[in-house]
Parts: structure tokens; sequence; C-alpha cells
């Protein structure tokens, strides 16, 4: 049982610990872009007194179509993303999909993200696992939430520890992802600390025929159940044109709207302190 886990050496997300945030564009669309809402975030971040992880894919290898775009490619990826931690001071994470990239993107990034469809890829786990830094695991689409105790042990067969996984909902009929929140205290008392992604919840995969659609009005009252429920951090994917973006934008969050929102959540987890249903021992 993994109770915590330090990103960066700032500090922990687990047991004990105050919510996290992993919050940015789905996908790398420009330096412009990424320094942008980088600045913004760290912005809040500093008002809130909150920790925050920039996130950003460098390549979307798993697109609806052939003909979406997929980002700037692994050197310019990781270029940008090392600018961004250099100029704004934010830990930053990226998603891998192959064992190969897990140690291009170890030499940058401060917490490797492994896709919901590639969290049972055994050699894909273990590259991410050898980098020594910490793994975000998303959980599968298909997968039951207890079945991830298998996901993490093979990071952990590499003497590596640091285990996270991400909740982004199940496979519900066609084109849907509902839920289950009894999920959020079963993985995190029984495996590992727990990320609960907002955004991706909300998405409906392959719902606009050669892209996802989604509906992002359902990202807070989803964000605020998590954290009522005990999720240890929350994922958010975030533009500042939700409607122009590259990928995802119909299940990103306005950056106007990220501040009131993850006040109303920090709000709900004092809430849950103050009336004895914090999660300081591991129970939601």
């Amino acid at each position: 049982m993994i109770r915590h886990v330090e990103i960066a050496g700032r500090f922990r997300i687990g047991a004990g610990h105050p919510p996290a945030f992993i919050a940015g564009p789905c996908v790398l669309e420009s330096e412009e872009l990424a320094f942008a809402v980088a600045e913004f975030l760290s912005g809040v971040a500093g008002r809130l007194k909150v920790h925050l992880v920039f996130k950003g894919s460098f390549d979307k290898a798993n697109r609806s179509s052939v003909r979406s775009y997929r980002g700037p490619g692994e050197e310019e990826g990781l270029r940008i993303l090392g600018e961004v931690k250099q100029r704004f001071g934010l830990p930053v994470t990226t998603d891998v999909h192959d064992p190969r990239q897990a140690a291009a993107a170890g030499a940058v990034v401060d917490l490797i993200q492994i896709p919901a469809f590639l969290c049972r890829q055994t050699d894909l786990l273990v590259a991410a696992g050898k980098t020594g830094l910490p793994v975000n695991i998303k959980k599968g689409q298909f997968m039951a939430p207890w079945d991830m105790a298998n996901a993490v042990e093979k990071v952990v067969s590499t003497g590596n520890s640091a285990v996270l996984v991400t909740e982004r909902g199940t496979m519900f009929g066609y084109n849907n992802l509902v839920v289950d929140f009894r999920g959020i205290p079963q993985v995190r008392e029984g495996i590992c600390p727990l990320i609960f992604d907002a955004t991706h919840s909300v998405q409906l995969p392959g719902g606009a025929g050669q892209t996802s659609s989604g509906d992002r009005r359902f990202i807070a009252p989803l964000a605020r159940a998590a954290v009522a429920a005990g999720a240890d951090g929350v994922f958010l994917e975030v533009h500042p044109d939700p409607e122009r973006a590259l990928s995802d934008g119909p299940n990103s969050l306005p950056l106007d709207e990220v501040e009131p929102l993850l006040r109303t959540l920090l709000a709900i987890r004092g809430a849950a302190e103050s009336c004895g249903g914090a999660p300081e021992g591991g129970r939601a």
C-alpha cells in the first residue's frame, strides 16, 4: 500500500496532504500557448497556495483519426516542457506511449504519465518505473478500480514505489463514460493515492466521428464529488479558447473557470476535514 508520492522533492500527494492539481492543455500546440497557460496556472497556484503540476502532451498517439493533430513531437515537446519548468517554476508531466520514450521524458519531466489505453502494457510500465520518477497511471476505461493493483505492481517491481492512479471514467455503452465514485476509496485505501481526471471523465470518446467530443458542463460537479469522496488530487485539461483547441476542446475547461473551481474544491476539502471526513488516514 502506497501512502503518498513525492513530486520533484517539493510536495507530497496522498494521505494527510492537501489536494494537488495537474493541469494544462491536452496537447502542446505551440510554445506561446504553453507559456501563456503555464503563466496563468503559476499565478493561480501562488494565489491559492496550492501544489500544481503543468501537463502537456508532446504526442497524442491514440487520437481518433489519422488526420488529427498529434503534437509537436518528442524533441520539440520536451524542449517546451523544459522551458515551462525553468521559466515558471512548475513541475511538469507528460504521457509516454512506448518504452523508448520513457527515458527521454524522464530526463525532463517530474512525473511520467501512462495513458489509460496503455495501462496494462508491461514493458511501458517497467520502463517508466526504471526512470526513478513518480509514475501516474491513468485507469483504463475498461478496468475495474481494484484491478489497477496489477498495473501498479509492475512499476513497483522496478524498485520504484512512487505511483499514482488516475480515475477517468469507465466505458458505458457507445461513446460514453461514467464515474463510479466507489472506486476512489477502493484505490486510495488499498493501492495508492488517487487523482481524479475531471475533464476526461466528461469525454465522449469518438463521439464526434473523427474526433472525441465531450460535455464540459459536468467537469465542476464531478470534480466536487471526487474531492468530497477523498481524491488526493484533480487533473484538469485547460485551454484559453477550448472551441479552438487542437485536441479535447469539448472537455477542456476555459481558463476563467479554473480559479473559481479550485477555490470551491479547496472549500469542500476544508469542510470535509472540519466535520471529521478528511482523508487523513486514507479514509474518504
